[in-house]
């Protein structure tokens, strides 16, 4: 770690006047292990943390998916032929509009645009469209010159717009975020404007109440993907500045030139690899990862050791060092247990059965034709028993959430579920 010199010391300011740290909701999720806060990061967080309302884990996280971004595709770990860049899709969750999710990425955004003020033109909003999304990142065809920079950090305070609009039957959003994350050329294959983009690299940050994301996601971005490639993380207003913070809480610290610089090298590490020591570790931490696990739980975890070492090629960069070690490892792991936490509190919390509640609200996005048995056991991609999924169905017939009939098939007659008139959205 480095040592700050005298003339970096920070000064001794007074805590914020009439500073009142809030109490934890009822049922909200437990704190992330401290180990998050390693590093860099970590340092930046705890200056600026007693100077906002904002959830230190909001600003950490928003501060690495950003640093990802402006990274850039210059850093890679390597598994097989597959290249993962430290590109992050994030979402916060906070329970109202108080959350102060906004103040969080206010923070964020002025020390990533001072360390790389380049960033600040690839920093946009408006996701509507998968031709859009790839037009912002486009490969250079004929007369068009294309985007000189392939880097892109899309921000949405209103995500529940983005899961309104890759609802659409004839959207192109999904699978064009589904192959961002992945780092997969890109292309729109029509006859008046195709376009691609080979190399582009994409981050998204999105902010959302729990009651809209509860409200519009889709069992079927549930099951194909799109969800599992977004960390989901909650967050709260933690306590009562009157008079606000510091204005620059890093004044003299030193840590937004060793940001600028930690970037500067990040952007030409090339392949980063696991050290010895964290080659066992990360042998242990992905057996417990790749462990599989039933309803929603299941559905946003298919991905979670990709995003274990993504994070962790990220702290990694920001300690400018050419391998993950097992402090990285850690401190990605411990995040990415706290997103799995939100998660849950997010997506379960409505319903004491969570196998019944994804269930029911994919009958309710199936009406009115339903859905069979098979395509129950399809979207919850077969992690429920049969006696499981006996159990979740019973429960919703009996309380009169959903009706089953029998229809014909060409082999035995399928079990066809769906969601009662009375119990719609």
């Amino acid at each position: 770690m480095t040592t700050l010199s005298l003339l970096d010391q920070p000064d001794e300011d007074p805590q914020p006047t009439g500073a009142l740290t809030l109490p934890v909701p009822d049922g909200w999720p437990a704190p992330p292990q401290p180990a998050v806060y390693h590093g860099l990061a970590g340092e930046i967080v705890n200056r600026i943390a007693p100077n906002t309302e904002a959830d230190p884990v909001a600003i950490l996280s928003q501060l690495l998916v950003a640093f990802g971004a402006a990274t850039g595709r210059g850093a890679w770990f390597q598994v097989e032929a597959t290249r993962h860049h430290p590109n992050e899709y994030l979402v916060l969750i906070g329970d109202s509009a108080r959350a102060r999710k906004g103040s969080s990425w206010d923070h964020v955004h002025r020390l990533i645009t001072g360390a790389d003020p380049a960033i600040t033109a690839r920093i946009l909003t408006g996701l509507s469209s998968g031709e859009g999304l790839i037009h912002s990142v486009r490969d250079p065809a004929g007369q068009d010159p294309g985007a000189t920079d392939r880097r892109l950090l899309v921000i949405e305070p209103e995500f529940v717009s983005v899961l309104k609009n890759v609802s659409r039957e004839i959207s192109t959003l999904s699978p064009t975020l589904r192959s961002a994350w992945d780092g997969r050329p890109l292309a729109i294959l029509t006859r008046t404007a195709p376009a691609r983009a080979s190399d582009a690299h994409i981050s998204v940050i999105g902010h959302i109440t729990a009651t809209e994301l509860q409200h519009h996601i889709n069992p079927v971005e549930l099951a194909n993907g799109l969800l599992n490639r977004f960390l989901l993380l909650g967050c709260r207003r933690v306590r009562l500045l009157p008079e606000g913070g510091h204005p620059d809480p890093l004044k003299r610290t030193g840590l937004d030139r060793r940001l600028q610089a930690t970037l500067n090298t990040a952007r030409h590490a090339g392949q980063i690899r696991l050290s010895t020591p964290a080659r066992h570790a990360w042998a242990d931490a992905y057996q417990q990862l790749a462990e599989p696990q039933p309803g929603i739980a299941g559905a946003i975890s298919a991905r979670a050791e990709a995003h274990t070492i993504r994070l962790a090629l990220i702290y990694a960069l920001l300690d400018n060092t050419p391998q993950i070690q097992p402090v990285h490892l850690t401190a990605a792991l411990a995040l990415w247990d706290y997103t799995q936490r939100s998660a849950t509190w997010a997506l379960e919390r409505t319903s004491g059965d969570p196998l019944a509640h994804q269930i029911h609200t994919a009958l309710r996005h199936a009406l009115p034709d339903g859905l069979t048995r098979t395509q129950l056991r399809d979207l919850l991609h077969r992690n429920p028993t049969t006696t499981q999924l006996d159990h979740a169905l019973a429960a919703l017939a009996n309380d009169g959430k959903i009706t089953s009939s029998r229809v014909l098939t060409a082999g035995r007659p399928a079990e066809l579920w769906t969601a009662a008139a009375a119990a719609g959205a």
